[in-house]
């Protein structure tokens, strides 16, 4: 650094401080033959800080995409809010029904009979959750219609005639237009328990990459069901509904138990009865973000090293800034901008970087799969892993950018406080 240059730039802008400190922190980020091994780690260390970002956003926002899908899953299977009874039997009547229909917020109300059962075909007996829905309730179930493998829907409730999951197909080795046959049970009069045989043709099968729903669900027609069960035309196990927001299932629940007003119904939330699954979810994508945070503060004490070194190797200078007027205020600046240019210039770098990679995951996973062979492998558990489901959520990024900054900041501060522990008789004595 040459003494005119800087006799120059101090006495021509004395009047303006700011411009001389970016000055002062450009050319302390400038390489020079003398500190280029500071400058060398300086980069690096804006290397470290963009993957450190770049790596919270891309995982975060994976785990996020497999979070929804799951919870998607469960949601899209049973209600954002159950209604049970404590006696197991529900009579779902018409003016019940159009209470709950009348609730704000509810987007559709479903009757639904559930029964565990026997299934059996071809020699094969698997058991099974019998699920009767009205027909219209079935083909309004984006998981199921979605998922569809294997047949068609088209026919569901004008026969007796199923939908199942594609495990179960498979295991029993049947295909659309087989029969397949349903035990069930009954009380007789003297209190002993007989089978209860019905048969019924497949129609469908469903995939939903759940292994409980795809091996063990059957859809069955309600009013078919409630026959074979012989059930009055209004009984049912529980009423699912249907929100137009998820989230606001455990205030709707709240709303009903007050507005309802019956002792006999059990009213819950899919909050409530997925607590330690969905508790589980949150407590990983915490931890996660705390544990992944650890790469941008080793970038960040990478920073911390290399600005110090930096301090020292620019001691001499430091003097000569000090001697010609410069305040400490000047130099405890210009290092601290040198320094937070870094941390700053990284969190932006690795911000698009990982937003670049979330928008390109899905051709990232297909690559990934293709190289590791687990491409079309048939395999449901496989195909979710290598689908590589991504969900970007502005908070998330927010939070991984504050918090870099932050850090690098914080990074800054110490040598820019170094800076003003060198004494200008000190930092000239060995120039």
């Amino acid at each position: 650094m040459r003494l005119g240059s800087i006799r120059w730039k101090v006495c021509a802008v004395s009047d303006k401080a700011p411009a001389v400190e970016r000055w002062l922190a450009w050319r302390y980020l400038a390489t020079r033959q003398r500190e280029g091994f500071v400058s060398f780690i300086a980069i690096f260390s804006l290397i470290g800080v963009a993957l450190g970002v770049a790596t919270l956003i891309v995982v975060l926002s994976v785990m996020g995409g497999f979070r929804q899908q799951l919870l998607g899953r469960i949601i899209g299977m049973n209600g954002h809010v159950v209604i049970t009874t404590h006696g197991g039997v529900l009579q779902a009547t018409a003016d019940l029904l159009a209470k709950l229909r009348e609730v704000p917020g509810v987007r559709a109300v479903r009757p639904t009979l559930e029964r565990q059962a026997l299934v059996g075909a071809n020699g094969q007996t698997r058991g099974a959750l019998l699920r009767g829905v009205r027909t219209d309730d079935l083909l309004t179930r984006d998981i199921v219609t979605r998922n569809i493998v294997h047949g068609e829907l088209s026919t569901f409730g004008t026969k007796p005639g199923v939908v199942i999951g594609e495990r179960l197909r498979q295991a029993l080795n049947v295909q659309a237009g087989d029969q397949i046959t349903i035990v069930t049970h009954r009380l007789n009069e003297n209190g002993t328990i007989a089978p209860r045989y019905a048969d019924y043709e497949l129609l469908a099968s469903f995939l939903t990459r759940r292994y409980e729903f795809d091996a063990a669900l059957v859809f069955v027609p309600l009013d078919m069901l409630r026959e074979d069960l012989e059930y009055s035309s209004n009984a049912v196990s529980s009423i699912d509904l249907e929100l137009s927001d998820p989230t606001a299932a455990p205030r709707v629940a709240a709303a009903l138990r007050q507005s309802l007003g019956r002792d006999d119904l059990k009213i819950s939330d899919w909050l409530g009865l997925n607590a330690r699954f969905v508790g589980a979810l949150q407590v990983e994508r915490v931890m996660m973000f705390i544990i992944l945070s650890l790469i941008v503060v080793v970038a960040a004490m990478n920073v911390v090293a290399s600005f110090t070194m930096l301090v020292r190797v620019k001691r001499g200078g430091i003097a000569i800034l000090r001697t010609m007027g410069a305040t400490p205020r000047t130099i405890v600046r210009a290092f601290f901008l040198a320094a937070a240019a870094v941390g700053l210039v990284g969190t932006a770098v690795g911000t698009a970087l990982g937003l670049l990679i979330c928008a390109n995951m899905r051709p990232i996973g297909t690559l990934l799969s293709a190289i590791t062979g687990a491409a079309g492998s048939g395999s449901a558990e496989v195909d979710f892993i290598t689908s590589v489901p991504v969900r970007v959520q502005a908070v998330e990024v927010a939070a991984i950018v504050a918090v870099a900054i932050l850090l690098s900041l914080a990074a800054a501060a110490y040598p820019a406080w170094r800076s003003t522990r060198v004494e200008p008789v000190e930092g000239l004595r060995y120039e």
